[in-house]
């Protein structure tokens, strides 16, 4: 028996993309458990923090830009999934119609642009705008909230702002009480009430 075949790695939880079968067949390492899927992940995503927050990397002119925004997914999950940078073209129980992702990612970074060159909005709420319009979008098969959590800390960042925490630094991939803080606050920036959003990202 593959030892894929019973691994319950995609649990249906509340605010998670569900992957269809193929999606998942396009996992690279073999593991046993979803926690080395976390820990794969976590390395990996990591290895890409590190990569962005190079100062070379923040003084790109393109930084928001589709092509870093690919870049950036596909070293997050390069060791992991073969479909990592690539935009999902499977429909989600989260998320824009697929044909429409590659326009609505390249908006969201049009917008923030205009945000920071306009001075619109103060740079940590530029930052999660862009954050909450890329969940919205849900350009990935999965690994969007930590995607768009990692382009917030790199607009901060680039900007030379004090760094987002996120909830302490507490892992928003599993369930509980701070993920359930987080989820609702992105819901109530769908309705455009970004506060608790805003005190989360800093909290």
């Amino acid at each position: 028996m593959n030892p894929r075949d019973d691994l319950d790695l995609f649990p249906i939880e509340d605010g998670a993309t569900l992957l269809t079968s193929e999606e998942q067949s396009e996992l690279i390492p073999s593991l046993a458990t979803r926690a080395q899927l976390n820990e794969v992940e976590r390395l990996g995503i990591n290895t890409a923090r590190v990569w962005a927050m190079r100062p070379r990397a923040l003084a790109r002119t393109d930084l928001l830009s589709d092509a870093v925004g690919r870049e950036l997914h596909r070293r997050m999950f390069r060791g992991v999934w073969r479909w990592a940078g690539r935009y999902r073209t499977t429909e989600k129980n989260l998320g824009w119609a697929g044909p429409r992702i590659t326009e609505g990612v390249r908006n969201a970074f049009d917008d923030a642009r205009t945000q920071l060159q306009y001075a619109s909005y103060p740079l940590h709420e530029v930052a999660v705008r862009l954050h909450h319009q890329l969940v919205v979008i849900h350009p990935w098969p999965n690994g969007n909230g930590r995607h768009a959590r990692l382009v917030a800390d790199i607009v901060v960042a680039a900007g030379r702002g004090v760094p987002l925490t996120w909830g302490a630094g507490v892992n928003l991939v599993a369930a509980g009480e701070i993920r359930a803080r987080y989820l609702a606050a992105v819901r109530a920036a769908d309705g455009q009430d970004f506060g608790p959003l805003l005190e989360f990202a800093r909290s």
